[in-house]
């Protein structure tokens, strides 16, 4: 699944003409990736940083030192572990072999950072592509709106119809997770499934949730999601997160069709440099950022804090 949700990049560069603008897109994709592993694996590969900065690694409590190995097969091992899980978040796969619930605070949240982006890292084949697209045009959007121009992508202007159907497209997913999320924490039939209390008990309810809304299907095994109550609410996050998606985005690509391609000019944005792989990757943040930041707050930032105060 990543290496074909990878390969439509290029794809899309043959289609419109130049593979340079699958490669900016590759890149950006590339780039995200290299920055949840790199989050993810340092996480997971010390000990207790507290006590690691002390000189006593063997004091190092629910980190072992050497690295975190609790939930994963020695076979594989961190790194291994660590590489697999990025991926298989960054994609709509689901695949683990290892529990992400026994993941680092900090690792965890990474984890659930890189599906909050709806998987726009490679993504599903065919879905992470236009998502990365969408916030292509978000992008140009901007930069448009800085120079003064009209934002244009591929030779077709980018107005306010279609930038509107990115924002809603871009929007769907964050509302399923955040206000499912907030409905579970407030109800018994959503705290009565959780294994653990406070922080890390919210991020069961919150990996839960945008693991459904991106179609990924791995999860933080400590909810017990086989409730009525989990069995409804979550479906509800994977219909609104996969199909109510398709129609903005459809509604865009027949707009753009329709739209006559305009002469390249020395205002216009180039979409196929560096400069534009470091603005997609900027907005993909910034947005993620804006959007989830309090809830990752309340959850893997919280009990990642908490933890290193109890030592």
């Amino acid at each position: 699944m990543f290496l074909i949700g990878a390969a439509l990049t290029n794809t899309f560069g043959r289609m419109v003409g130049n593979e340079r603008q699958g490669w900016t897109l590759l890149a950006a994709m590339a780039l995200l990736f290299a920055l949840g592993l790199g989050v993810i694996y340092p996480a997971e590969a010390s000990g207790n940083l507290h006590f690691a900065s002390l000189g006593i690694d063997q004091l190092a409590g629910p980190l072992q030192a050497g690295g975190n190995m609790e939930g994963k097969e020695v076979r594989f091992g961190i790194a291994a572990s660590a590489l697999f899980a990025n991926v298989a978040t960054d994609t709509a796969d689901g695949a683990v072999n290892a529990m992400h619930d026994s993941f680092a605070a900090i690792s965890g949240g990474m984890l659930m950072a890189n599906m909050m982006m709806d998987e726009v890292i490679v993504g599903a084949p065919g879905s992470g592509l236009y998502g990365m697209l969408l916030r292509a045009m978000v992008a140009v959007f901007i930069a448009g709106l800085m120079v003064g121009r009209t934002p244009e992508y591929l030779g077709k202007k980018i107005e306010s119809g279609e930038v509107k159907m990115a924002v809603l497209a871009q929007l769907v997913a964050p509302a399923a997770i955040l206000v499912l999320t907030a409905v579970a924490v407030v109800l018994p039939a959503g705290l009565s499934a959780l294994s653990n209390t406070g922080p890390h008990g919210f991020s069961e309810l919150l990996y839960a949730y945008t693991s459904s809304a991106a179609t990924n299907g791995s999860a933080f095994a400590g909810l017990n999601a086989n409730t009525p109550f989990f069995n409804l609410t979550l479906a509800l996050a994977m219909l609104c997160g996969r199909y109510l998606v398709i129609v903005p985005v459809l509604a865009i690509a027949g707009s753009l069709a329709a739209k006559k391609r305009v002469p390249v000019s020395a205002g216009t944005l180039p979409t196929d440099s560096l400069q534009f792989v470091f603005l997609v990757a900027g907005t993909v943040l910034i947005l993620g950022a804006l959007t989830f930041f309090p809830a990752l707050a309340l959850g893997p930032l919280v009990e990642h804090y908490s933890s290193a105060q109890l030592y």
